[in-house]
C-alpha cells in the first residue's frame, strides 16, 4: 500500500487540484467542452497531479495542452501510471509528451 506524504507536502497539489475543480465548475461549464482528448484536459490535470505530484503531473499537463489543439493529437490519452524514464527535477521536459503521435503502451495480461 503506497504511503501519502504528510499533509503540508501535499498542500500544493491540493491547492492546483482545488483551481482545477474551480475551472471545471465555472470557466470550463460555460465556455463548452470542446476537448480533442478522451479524458479532458482538465481531468488529465487532476489526474496527472494526483497520481505523480505537482512537479511532474504539472509537466505531464502541461505537455497535454500543447498537444491539444488544431493539428495536434486527438483521441483516448490518460495519464502515465508511472513518471517516463529519464524525467526527473532537472530535465522536466521529460516528463511531458509535446507532440503526437499518442504513445501506444502495451496492455499486459
Amino acid at each position: 500500500m503506497k504511503r501519502l506524504a504528510p499533509l503540508p507536502a501535499r498542500l500544493p497539489a491540493l491547492a492546483a487540484r482545488g483551481l482545477i475543480l474551480v475551472y471545471r465548475l465555472t470557466f470550463s461549464a460555460f465556455a463548452g467542452r470542446w476537448c480533442r482528448h478522451a479524458p479532458s484536459c482538465s481531468a488529465y490535470a487532476d489526474e496527472a497531479i494526483a497520481r505523480h505530484g505537482l512537479w511532474a503531473g504539472g509537466w505531464m499537463s502541461l505537455g497535454r495542452i500543447c498537444r491539444c489543439r488544431p493539428g495536434g493529437t486527438s483521441g483516448f490519452d490518460p495519464p502515465p501510471e508511472q513518471t517516463p524514464k529519464g524525467a526527473d527535477a532537472l530535465h522536466p521536459w521529460r516528463y511531458g509528451q509535446w507532440r503526437g503521435p499518442l504513445r501506444c503502451e502495451a496492455v499486459q495480461d
